[in-house]
């Protein structure tokens, strides 16, 4: 019997091939509408990359309690402190703020021409400043109800009172002119009128003591600093006196004499370059002269008389050589031939001996010529160091006497434009408007409850979205085909009751198990695998009761079924079916029993149950054994479909196992429940065990939660509550009048 199953079960995995679900079923469609309808409907486009409004959406919708709740938090908080706040009224005095006056070159009066958006910033940072907040609570005396005698206590309470100024102060530049608000918030409104006007005031009063403080600090350095250049002119002059007095030295006389010598130094050092220049000359083409031979040198080969000579040596070579060929040299034409040519190398070499000569006397005239040069300009710069030297020092102390005296002229008319600036310079600072007593200015609650609530829809969007990118859980459709590379072949949705659901054929759940059952007969081309197992990556993922569910809707179509309770560490479809868990699936791998003797009937015609049975201590290697193969394969023959419930893939061998034996795996995975490496990882062990994973179900799936109600989710209300056709009636009859079952014992008797 085990080589009958074991040839059994390698046909049908020989025979085993997987067709596009796509193809033969509708779309799916995910939470965020980029796939079809389940169970049927029109397919809608991907919107493609890019921003999805309709992604955001559903973000929000599915954490609309969480952004409310950050809302209504932070609509609360604004509330209470804005009626906790004590109410406030506002005073504002205007300035005006103009560039200083200045004086130029002649005493004429003019503005700053600097930079000025420079110039107001700085004015705004000088109203800000905490100087003029001390300034305007020394003016308002207001560290006058300290004690009497305690100085401490005064000086104190004004700190105080300036920190409290700081406070409630605020400058408000008015756009593109040069007016500034000064606003001041006060709880008495006569308070605040008092002190908006005082720190204008202040204000104006200290640009002018920086006015008049600029100008006495400038004429008290102008003033020690004439006295300074003053006493060192006159040491200077003293200094040049005693000096020109001793050596006997006059500024003309000095003057011409040098530029007497400077001219002839100058006269003499130019022939002495034109001198050194032709002796460069001469020297070259001596020693180019000395270095050649006599027929190489250029005056030879540029004379005509020395160019007759040599074109007549070359004929005489000539000769020499075509003669050569007939007599010896020793032969007497042959010697008279070889005696010119000598005579005319006599005669060039004499020729060259003297070019050389008449080289070597050009070089030597220039060079002695340049020697005499050498000693007149020697002895002009000596006359002229001499001078130099003797006036030397008096320069020096001419020039420092230039200097101080040019100092001491420009500083003292700088002082004159002091001392007229500061009579004459103008206010730059003007209160345009004084302050008048204080008006309401607190906000009203409702601005603040309007605010606190978009700044907490914001943070709360803000949280939501992000949390929505943390999560590493699965909830849709789009996301089990991302992560598992498997064809969803059914949505289950999350119902509160579900009994109730599952026992009515028109609800939700019903249809959704329809729709997964119907996309199970077109994952390979002879339909639904003939022994399937379920499986999913974790517990509690909703396997069992999908088992139960498939195994429910094939047996009710007229199809033999047996359902198979293979977890033998948690099994629990003897508890949803209410059957005995004595004797089961553990007894027959150990060879305790036969197949049918595990076998128990249900209250679905055409289903048999097999429940896990006692739980062994290795529930791993007797799904190793080759009684699960025999099972299947005499299973296969007796009965059309066999459903295993197996136990999660993660941590354990056993689903492996089981996948590897059966003709199919159906992968199950709960909406929100597992993590997406969790679910990676079982579906990587699953394709080592070389099972052939069909598809994927995702149960549990919230459509309200994700934005969809069911009709919009999964497309199951249509025509629902609508009065029926006549057609629709006799359909619904037609399904009612199921075939009569065979009976389950006959199948006993055959196995």
């Amino acid at each position: 019997m085990n080589d009958l199953a074991s040839a059994s079960y390698r046909d049908n995995k020989n025979r085993r091939q997987l067709i596009p679900v796509a193809e033969a079923i509708p779309a799916l469609r995910d939470p965020y509408g980029r796939l079809a309808s389940y169970g049927g409907g029109i397919a809608e486009e991907s919107e493609g990359p890019g921003l999805n409004l309709l992604e955001y959406w559903h973000i929000l919708y599915k954490r609309k309690w969480l952004i409310l709740s950050v809302a209504a938090a932070f609509a609360v908080l604004g509330g209470v402190r804005t009626l906790m706040e004590t109410p406030l009224f506002s005073s504002t005095v205007r300035l005006e703020i103009d560039r200083p006056a200045q004086i130029v070159q002649g005493g004429n009066i003019s503005q700053d021409a600097g930079s000025s958006y420079e110039f107001m910033q700085t004015q705004y940072q000088l109203l800000e400043s905490r100087g003029l907040a001390d300034r305007v609570a020394s003016m308002l005396k207001l560290g006058d109800d300290a004690p009497s005698g305690k100085a401490e206590d005064k000086a104190a309470l004004e700190k105080s009172a300036a920190n409290v100024i700081v406070g409630h102060r605020s400058v408000q530049p008015v756009p593109n002119s040069r007016l500034v608000d000064i606003r001041y918030a006060d709880p008495d409104p006569l308070r605040a009128q008092r002190i908006a006007n005082a720190y204008g005031d202040a204000f104006v009063a200290l640009n002018i003591d920086k006015r008049f403080q600029a100008n006495e600090n400038a004429k008290v350095f102008l003033e020690d600093k004439i006295q300074q250049l003053k006493l060192r002119l006159e040491e200077s002059e003293r200094t040049m006196l005693d000096f020109a007095r001793q050596q006997q030295i006059v500024a003309t006389d000095i003057a011409e004499k040098s530029s007497i010598a400077e001219t002839t130094l100058a006269e003499t050092t130019t022939e002495l370059s034109t001198l050194i220049s032709e002796r460069t000359k001469n020297e070259g083409l001596w020693r180019q002269a000395e270095s050649s031979d006599a027929v190489s040198l250029p005056q030879l080969l540029s004379d005509p008389s020395i160019a007759g000579l040599r074109d007549k040596r070359s004929e005489l070579e000539i000769e020499y050589q075509e003669n050569l060929k007939t007599f010896k040299p020793s032969y007497p034409l042959m010697v008279q031939i070889s005696g010119k040519i000598d005579e005319i190398e006599r005669q060039l070499s004499a020729q060259a001996r003297t070019i050389k000569d008449s080289l070597k006397g050009a070089y030597e005239a220039t060079l002695a010529r340049e020697t005499e040069l050498k000693s007149r300009v020697a002895g002009l710069k000596s006359e002229l160091l001499d001078l130099q030297k003797r006036s030397i020092q008096f320069n020096i102390l001419k020039r420092e006497v230039d200097t101080n005296r040019e100092l001491y002229s420009s500083l003292l008319q700088r002082y004159k434009e002091v001392d007229i600036a500061g009579g004459v310079g103008s206010d730059s600072v003007f209160v345009v408007d004084r302050a008048s007593p204080g008006a309401p200015s607190s906000t009203s609650l409702l601005q603040v409850l309007l605010k606190a609530l978009a700044l907490g829809l914001g943070i709360g969007c803000a949280a939501a979205y992000g949390l929505e990118k943390l999560d590493d859980k699965i909830h849709s459709a789009e996301q089990l085909a991302e992560i598992t590379g498997l064809t969803p072949l059914g949505i289950i949705p999350k119902v509160a009751n579900v009994a109730e659901e599952f026992a009515n054929p028109r609800s939700p759940l019903g249809e959704a198990y329809r729709s997964l059952c119907t996309a199970l007969q077109f994952t390979t081309e002879n339909g639904v695998p003939k022994s399937l197992v379920i499986t999913s990556a974790g517990p509690a993922e909703g396997k069992s009761f999908t088992s139960w569910a498939i195994a429910r809707h094939f047996a009710l179509l007229g199809r033999r079924v047996l359902l198979v309770d293979a977890d033998l560490r948690n099994p629990s479809l003897h508890v949803k079916l209410v059957r005995e868990n004595t004797v089961g699936l553990s007894n027959y791998l150990t060879g305790v029993c036969a197949p049918p003797d595990v076998m128990q009937k249900t209250d679905v015609p055409n289903l048999a149950f097999i429940a896990s049975g006692p739980l062994p201590p290795n529930a791993a290697d007797l799904l190793a054994s080759a009684r699960l193969v025999s099972l299947l394969s005499i299973g296969s023959e007796i009965f059309d479909l066999i459903i295993i419930d197996g136990p999660p893939v993660l941590g354990l061998a056993d689903a492996l196992l089981l996948s590897s034996a059966a003709s199919g795996t159906l992968f199950v995975v709960g909406a929100g429940l597992t993590r997406k490496s969790f679910i990676r990882g079982g579906i990587r062990r699953l394709q080592l065990s070389r099972g052939s994973v069909i598809g994927a179900v995702l149960t549990g799936y919230d459509a309200k939660g994700m934005g969809y109600g069911y009709g919009a989710g999964y497309g199951y209300g249509y025509g629902y509550g609508a009065e029926a056709s006549p057609r629709g009636l006799a359909i619904s009859h037609a399904h009612d009048k199921q075939p009569q079952p065979r009976q389950l014992t006959d199948a006993h008797e055959n196995a």
